[in-house]
């Protein structure tokens, strides 16, 4: 195997197939663009860089075997489908996208989401539930590619924390208790909504619980908690599934009434391309969005975190195109939708991994699983699998992250508030309670936009320019000093203009207002058409506009559209002195001796 990778590693192949370019490939080319996997294959020949892959890549797959079969379970399908999903897809991911360490796979969101989407329309058939969760992976993919290619990343921050939090806490409340049918080993038909479903089987647990599949639990869970506890670099799943799994092949697990994984068919997954519906992918088109921007945000999170730990670079678009692909690659060797995961390549970074090589060895792992292992798992409970994904989710309900949004910006902790909420209550259409989050969220922006500060600034004794109503200061009867903190765009134009009227109609003695215009970083053409109109009215009231430290961006939209003619070139200052200056002479009468926005001579400072 080492040598086969010091050969494929060796400058003779890499210049036979790519010639012309170096080992120490430079990943701004295009060549590094297509194909990430230039920028690192170079390193392979260095023995402890391969070592540490190696290691790296087979650690994860120990978490991601048992792990993969569980969300599976957690996305209605069969589990050895988990382990197709985890075959590819890591691979190409890894290949293709900017992260190294990110580790690609079956993750819980992404898997309820699949869930949700797909019980509505194809629960009662579980061959067409399997055709449709291929199928939307398939449109995950093409997706994803397709925001990365137009350079669209920036588009998930449509998608804001407080949307993020909320949903997240909701979803792991749902995942959690969606496994307790399977810990206690009771099955209830599924109602309209989530927490019916839940209701209804905790009446059965209370009634009918089975016990020997509730003990089961309870080992598994036990075991985990006690060696995440006092050995936290122990593969606590793997451990756990290796006893529970004995246990229940000891004990008979499965004459005792208890469920168990059984048959997993031997051999790696066919490659075929899935069958399309069109019309279902209609339906399924709001939820491909969801999950595609939902899996994305929690891939790139994770990926950001690593890059900045192990200073490489990232490129968000490039992760859309990665992550795409390895949809593709999921759907086209029969599996779900997947994702970034983040307690995947928290122990894939631990464990050393040094490039995208160590996700390649885990892919490796789950195929010689699929093709030789797969017996071993016949007695694994199903109460197992319930146990890890408990424990997957457990630490997704967090309450800190909304307490600090409502420190910093209450609207921001409404908002995860009411995306928790309407999650819970719309379960299983998660995607309704995103799309209403996200619309709040753009909402509450525009509401706050549409009336941004507004200071009218005069001279502190500190020397510096101030909010003349927050400090108490006197203000100069003729002339207006007004920092508007905000773009002018079509949404805010009116409050803008409202508020220099409001100054003039208070200040009869006014002539001259000044609009610091620092913080006024783009205009459109509703603002620009505001700005000539007022600059008109007041002149005809005998008020002159001054502008002072306008950006550049400002000044060259003024020049495109004849504005700056309206506004007069002698009115635009690149400091507020030099418009004090403008305005004080053509005051007169000494007018800059008293007038509060002087700047004041240090006797008078101390005073």
């Amino acid at each position: 195997m080492i040598g086969f990778l010091n050969t494929l590693c060796s400058d003779v192949f890499f210049n036979h197939y790519y010639p012309g370019t170096a080992m120490n490939t430079d990943c701004q080319d295009w060549k590094g663009r297509v194909f990430p996997f230039l920028c690192w294959i170079g390193e392979l020949k260095k023995r402890e860089v391969l070592q540490a892959d190696l290691v790296a890549g087979i650690t994860v797959a120990l978490v991601l075997v048992p792990q993969s079969m569980a969300y599976a379970q957690l996305a209605g399908l069969p589990p050895y489908y988990g382990l197709y999903a985890s075959f590819l897809p890591g691979i190409v991911a890894a290949l293709f996208g900017s992260s190294r360490q990110l580790a690609t796979g079956p993750v819980a969101v992404v898997s309820l989401m699949t869930a949700s989407a797909l019980e509505p329309i194809a629960g009662a058939n579980p061959e067409l539930y399997l055709a449709y969760a291929i199928m939307l992976a398939l449109m995950v993919g093409i997706f994803q590619i397709a925001l990365g290619l137009l350079r669209l990343g920036v588009l998930v921050n449509f998608l804001s924390h407080p949307v993020v939090i909320g949903f997240t806490n909701a979803a792991a409340i749902i995942i959690g208790t969606s496994q307790l049918g399977k810990l206690f080993g009771v099955s209830v038909e599924r109602a309209a909504h989530t927490y019916e479903t839940v209701f209804n089987t905790i009446v059965a647990a209370i009634n009918h619980t089975h016990m020997e599949t509730m003990l089961m639990a309870i080992a598994a869970l036990s075991i985990m908690i006690a060696l995440k506890r006092w050995l936290p670099r122990a593969p606590n799943v793997l451990i756990a599934v290796v006893i529970t799994t004995l246990v229940s092949w000891l004990v008979g697990f499965e004459r005792l009434g208890g469920a168990v994984v059984g048959s997993i068919p031997e051999g790696l997954p066919a490659i075929a391309m899935p069958e399309l519906d069109f019309q279902t992918m209609g339906q399924l088109l709001s939820v491909t969005v969801a999950i595609a921007i939902i899996g994305f945000m929690e891939a790139i999170s994770i990926a950001k975190a690593m890059a900045a730990r192990t200073r490489q670079r990232l490129d968000a678009n490039q992760e859309l195109v990665g992550q795409g692909l390895g949809n593709i690659a999921s759907s086209l060797s029969q599996g779900y939708a997947v994702s970034g995961s983040f307690s995947r390549s928290a122990v894939n970074i631990s464990a050393g991994a040094r490039t995208g090589f160590s996700a390649v060895v885990t892919g490796v792992v789950v195929g010689i699983t699929l093709l030789w292992l797969t017996p071993l798992l016949y007695h694994l409970p199903q109460a197992t699998l319930a146990a890890v994904i408990i424990m997957a989710v457990i630490n997704l309900v967090k309450i800190e992250p909304i307490k600090h949004a409502w420190k910093v910006q209450r609207h921001d902790a409404t908002v995860a508030v009411i995306t928790f909420v309407l999650t819970i209550i719309w379960a299983p259409h998660l995607d309704k309670g995103i799309m209403v989050g996200v619309l709040l969220s753009l909402m509450l922006f525009l509401y706050r936009s549409m009336a941004p500060r507004v200071a009218v600034l005069s001279r502190d004794p500190d020397g510096t320019l101030r909010d003349a109503e927050v400090r108490k200061l006197e203000t100069c009867r003729n002339i207006s000093l007004i920092r508007f903190d905000g773009s002018l765009y079509f949404a805010n134009t009116g409050y803008f203009e409202d508020k220099i009227l409001e100054r003039v109609a208070l200040k009869p003695d006014l002539k001259y207002v000044i609009i610091d215009a620092e913080g006024i970083n783009e205009i459109d053409a509703t603002g620009e058409e505001m700005l000539g109109e007022l600059t008109e009215r007041l002149r005809e009231a005998g008020v002159e506009l001054l502008m002072a430290r306008a950006k550049k961006q400002l000044w060259d939209t003024f020049d495109r559209t004849g504005l700056m003619d309206i506004l007069g070139r002698e009115h635009m200052f690149a400091l507020r002195t030099q418009a004090f200056k403008y305005a004080w002479d053509k005051l007169g009468d000494n007018h800059a001796e008293t007038c509060p926005l002087r700047v004041a001579k240090p006797a008078e400072a101390e005073a």
